[in-house]
């Protein structure tokens, strides 16, 4: 259908072929690299949200937005879904700081220079509602319609939206490898509180207070505990700061330079 519609006379329809399913958000940005215009939005072929709402995502971003995320309302999904989708977005507000309420409904409008700045970002592992917000300096979110499935079943079941989840904190953030070493020093300085804590009631009652060493045995462990969980947390600072420049995402990214026409010359002359 794809191919017809892009083969018709006079057509404007690009029609981007993958050889195989790499995913809603590979198949997403290598349309991207095809796209023209200033204005780009997303929409999923189910038809859970009618594209009749197209107008109002355009209407707001020529107010200025970069980005424009919807919400779905009266969603038609089952609980099942909506607890997990809950739960996601939950998960990504909390780590990113985005105070955005539906991360999962790509039902979406991107700038030009949004678009431009994901394509310099070379991960595989991509979230596109949260890398475009990223680099958008204002973002928003308009409530949209939302209906049952016109075509075909969800393919994220339980164990892909599990995956998903991981996914999304290991893309995100690299909290959790700076968690080991919080983990383990609570636990070193509890080890060490403890092992003082019996030195003095060993000095001030006698041995019998202090379980003839015994406990301060499990205080020692304690500390070797927290030593390692350490150790593996510094190990896991050296994998973010790989993982980070792996990814190799741009420092930053210039939307627009503003100047005097002379100083533009003067720059041009100097080259």
């Amino acid at each position: 259908m794809l191919t017809e519609a892009a083969e018709a006379e006079g057509s404007h329809v690009v029609a981007v072929l993958l050889n195989r399913n790499y995913g809603q958000h590979s198949a997403i940005m290598a349309g991207f690299s095809h796209v023209t215009g200033d204005l780009i939005i997303t929409l999923d072929a189910d038809l859970q949200n009618p594209p009749e709402e197209i107008p109002r995502l355009v209407a707001k971003a020529d107010e200025g937005y970069d980005v424009v995320g919807t919400v779905r309302q009266n969603r038609q999904d089952s609980i099942f879904r909506k607890t997990a989708s809950k739960m996601i977005n939950r998960l990504i507000q909390r780590t990113t700081g985005k105070a955005m309420g539906d991360y999962g409904c790509m039902l979406r409008a991107y700038r030009r220079h949004i678009i431009d700045a994901m394509l310099n970002c070379h991960e595989r592992s991509t979230f596109i509602p949260i890398l475009a917000n990223t680099f958008a300096r204002r973002a928003v979110e308009i409530p949209v319609m939302h209906a049952e499935r016109e075509f075909g079943d969800s393919k994220y079941s339980f164990m892909r939206l599990i995956n998903l989840m991981y996914d999304l904190v290991t893309c995100l953030t690299t909290t959790p490898l700076r968690l080991l070493s919080i983990f383990g020093s609570v636990i070193a300085l509890l080890g060490f509180a403890f092992g003082l804590l019996l030195v003095v009631l060993r000095l001030a009652f006698g041995p019998q207070w202090a379980a003839e060493g015994v406990f301060m045995l499990f205080a020692v462990l304690f500390m070797f505990i927290g030593a390692q969980f350490v150790g593996m947390g510094l190990l896991g600072e050296y994998i973010g700061r790989i993982y980070n420049d792996v990814r190799a995402r741009p420092r930053y990214f210039i939307q627009r330079v503003v100047r005097q026409p002379e100083t533009a010359s003067k720059e041009e002359d100097r080259s």
